[in-house]
């Protein structure tokens, strides 16, 4: 959910789409995909003595009223960053706005590109991570894409071994399925930006923003009641931030990277942090923009993911259902984006796990006059977040695993018939999506 027109606040040009370069260790699995001719990749994590196995699928959009509009996410798979075998990179950048395709893949290429260039990446991962973020965005302003009322989300994965470092900036979301008995648990790997969380409301709002719905910006419906229940229900007419005096931008996220208007009412480029520590009781994680989870909830989509063997056949079945659904609650649909990596034959560490298999590391993040540093805290305090914090607010303003694989429906956009495109990646896959 982006700007307050949706994802086109203007017509967009169209683009063509991009394609990447195979590693020569990536291993083919099995045979090309029926939808895609394309092979199943297998990412070997040597340190711990298990794969990753993926899939990515990117949905373009059906807008009615700018039938070519352009697909605005993008995606970005690096295998061995650093040449490490054991450290890859997973993200999906959903932009928005005029030129928010342009935004989503200068931020997809130059984040991971700053990681990779970074030496004290595998010392400190999250000050690391936190540094690459707000160095992208910096970078977004001075180049030459307008991002005064553009910009991207982005939801990322860092494997480390056997940790996920998880950064997220907006509403694009990750999951981790964790076997329990019989059951397979979704557990959100992060936490949605958006105003209907009290302490996001509450920092845009010492920022300056007006923090109101459309319904309520217009008129319709009283501005003084501060209270819009919760995301699931009233999803079609968010709070969204304005500034003080005017009808824009109407952001439905309080963080982003680009967004120079947005930025000083307090749309800010930190990155929340999340760390996991996989045990064998982890199935897959999916990363994916909020195109997938409007109308599907995690659980929802991990009963999915988990009903295929083939995580491409799980990526199709999501983005035809989420397709589906948004074009039965709206005359359009976004663009969906989802990456699903399988966690194959990881045997039981114990080395740091808790009991639910996530080791949330005793640390936080904060930021002392603009520069963030880690700070250890007691052993016995463990986080469900490592956020990011600011110092100087108005500165910085149930289905079974092992059923047999079956060809998911692809549902087509509306008067276009453009199919789902599902991709097989590689070493340095930063697609055009």
């Amino acid at each position: 959910m982006g700007c307050v027109h949706g994802k086109c606040c203007s017509k967009y040009p169209s683009s063509s789409d991009g394609d990447s370069d195979h590693h020569r260790e990536m291993r083919p699995y099995i045979n090309k995909h029926i939808l895609t001719q394309r092979s199943l990749e297998l990412v070997p994590v040597p340190s711990h003595n298990f794969n990753l196995q993926y899939s990515i699928l990117t949905q373009h959009g059906y807008y009615p009223d700018t039938v070519e509009r352009e697909n605005q996410d993008s995606f970005c798979v690096k295998i061995q960053v650093q040449g490490n075998p054991n450290v890859h990179f997973f993200g999906v950048f959903d932009g928005h706005g005029q030129y928010g395709a342009q935004c989503s893949n200068f931020v997809k290429d130059r984040l991971v590109e700053i990681l990779s260039n970074d030496p004290t990446l595998l010392d400190d991962p999250l000050k690391a991570y936190t540094s690459a973020f707000l160095a992208t965005n910096s970078e977004l302003h001075d180049s030459e894409i307008d991002d005064t009322m553009s910009g991207t989300t982005a939801i990322t994965v860092l494997v480390v071994g056997d940790t996920l470092y998880v950064a997220n900036v907006g509403d694009s979301r990750a999951v981790i399925a964790r076997k329990d008995g019989n059951q397979i648990l979704a557990e959100d790997l992060s936490q949605d930006q958006t105003p209907f969380r009290k302490d996001e409301y509450d920092r845009v709002k010492l920022c300056g923003a007006r923090v109101l719905s459309v319904d309520q910006v217009e008129g319709l419906k009283d501005p003084n009641i501060q209270n819009w229940g919760d995301e699931e229900s009233q999803g079609g007419d968010p709070p969204r931030l304005w500034v003080p005096n005017g009808m824009y931008p109407g952001t439905a996220f309080t963080r982003s990277v680009g967004d120079g208007t947005a930025e000083k009412i307090g749309v800010i480029a930190v990155p929340e942090v999340s760390i996991v520590q996989l045990t064998p009781d982890h199935q897959f994680f999916v990363v994916a923009s909020d195109g997938v989870f409007e109308f599907l909830r995690s659980q929802i989509v991990v009963n999915m993911a988990a009903a295929y063997t083939d995580p491409r056949d799980a990526c199709a079945a999501i983005a035809g259902e989420s397709y589906k659904l948004w074009l039965e609650n709206e005359n359009r649909t976004d663009d969906i984006t989802i990456i699903i990596v399988q966690i194959k034959d990881l045997s039981n560490m114990g080395a740091g796990a808790t009991d639910s298999g996530i080791d949330y590391r005793p640390m936080i993040m904060r930021s002392v006059k603009g520069t963030h540093d880690m700070s250890s805290v007691s052993e016995s305090e463990t986080y469900a977040s490592v956020r990011s914090g600011l110092s100087d607010i108005q500165q910085s303003c149930q289905h079974s695993i092992s059923m047999n694989r079956s060809a998911a429906i692809v549902v087509p956009s509306p008067m276009r018939q453009r199919p789902l495109q599902l991709v097989g990646h590689s070493s340095y896959g930063c697609g055009l999506a």
